[in-house]
């Protein structure tokens, strides 16, 4: 299976939530999966993680923004924030979920070989 790497450039907690949830199926299908949070989207994995629908997922039986994190770093989804969204965003690595990596772009797409998928959400 080839691997999947999607990256996530806004802070929006929704288009988060569908990536984790694309990253954790991938993962539970046996493929390698990486998430990367770019720019804004970095301020998404500030404690306490907290999304604006998380009371409606809850309520259909779905998981919190936070217990998808958690679920999906639990699978060996890679998670990695990138160093200029931090910095954007006044966070430290203090800041992260534990099992959250740090990285950039060039290091990101330096480990991508040619056969894997790219999404940009």
């Amino acid at each position: 299976m080839r691997a999947l790497t999607i990256i996530v450039t806004t802070d929006d907690a929704e288009r988060l939530r569908g990536a984790l949830m694309l990253a954790a199926a991938q993962a539970a299908l046996g493929g390698a999966a990486t998430l990367f949070l770019q720019l804004d989207a970095v301020a998404l994995l500030r404690a306490p993680i907290v999304a604006p629908r998380d009371d409606r997922h809850q309520a259909a039986g779905l998981p919190s923004l936070a217990a998808l994190i958690a679920e999906t770093l639990a699978l060996d989804v890679a998670i990695i924030a990138c160093q200029s969204g931090m910095a954007l965003a006044s966070m430290t690595t203090s800041d992260l979920p534990d099992g959250v990596q740090i990285g950039g772009p060039i290091g990101l797409l330096g480990q991508l070989d040619d056969k894997a998928r790219l999404l940009l959400v």
